[in-house]
């Protein structure tokens, strides 16, 4: 009736620590595949995927795969 509001909020600290080429567990299963000199990992990077879209192009109306008559029929 007084018209209170409960708020909560959990916070954690989270410790990062540095990536190792031993950490990777397919380096560990297979030992013979990679040397033992490897120089590290690959630094991270930011890539840009995109897909370049034709203005004015309308839609591809068809199913992404073949469907069963009795599917087709069920879709229209």
């Amino acid at each position: 009736e007084n018209g209170c509001e409960l708020f909560l909020a959990q916070m954690t600290g989270t410790v990062y620590k540095e990536k190792r080429v031993e950490d990777v567990p397919v380096i560990c299963d297979f030992p013979k595949v990679f040397p033992e000199d490897l120089p590290g990992l690959l630094p991270t990077r930011q890539v840009e995927f995109r897909i370049d879209l034709i203005p004015g192009a309308t839609l591809v109306a068809r199913a992404p795969y073949r469907l069963a008559p009795s599917e087709l029929k069920e879709l229209s």
